[in-house]
């Protein structure tokens, strides 16, 4: 299933990301959220473009719900997309799955910052405007 602004990557296990007993380290999948949020920033809002209008993108809280242990011999696929698109607030939902199987699921819960005025500010136009076709096309497909 699609879901709305979504892009996923596959992700390769290394030695350094496992602990004794072969299976990845929990703190491996903060890096992998973190690793698929900058790869949703590159697709939706760049940092070129965020710092040409000085601004930042801001975690206020991350969730992970650790379902299934990946060993180094696994190849799962990263996912994150836009669960909530406010003016100014915003939640991304992220799995680690192999197939159909979600291995570890969470959400980061965040705003954009403005560096100039040191306070939060609004997502721009463009994003929400994307946001809001794909939510749409989202629920148009089940029709």
């Amino acid at each position: 299933m699609k879901r709305p602004m979504q892009v996923q990557q596959d992700i390769h296990i290394k030695a350094y990301e496992i602990d004794s007993m072969g299976i990845v380290s929990n703190i491996v999948y903060i890096k992998w959220f973190e690793d698929l949020r900058h790869l949703w920033l590159e697709k939706y809002y760049p940092y070129k473009d965020m710092m040409a209008e000085k601004k930042s993108p801001m975690l206020m809280r991350t969730e992970v719900d650790y379902k299934k242990p990946l060993t180094i011999l696994d190849f799962p696929v990263g996912k994150t997309w836009m669960e909530k698109l406010g003016r100014t607030k915003w939640e991304m939902g992220f799995e680690i799955s192999i197939n159909d199987i979600v291995y570890c699921a969470g959400k980061q819960i965040g705003c954009f910052f403005d560096i100039e005025k040191n306070s939060i500010t609004a997502f721009p136009d463009r994003m929400l405007e994307v946001y809001n076709n794909e939510k749409c096309d989202e629920l148009g497909a089940g029709w």
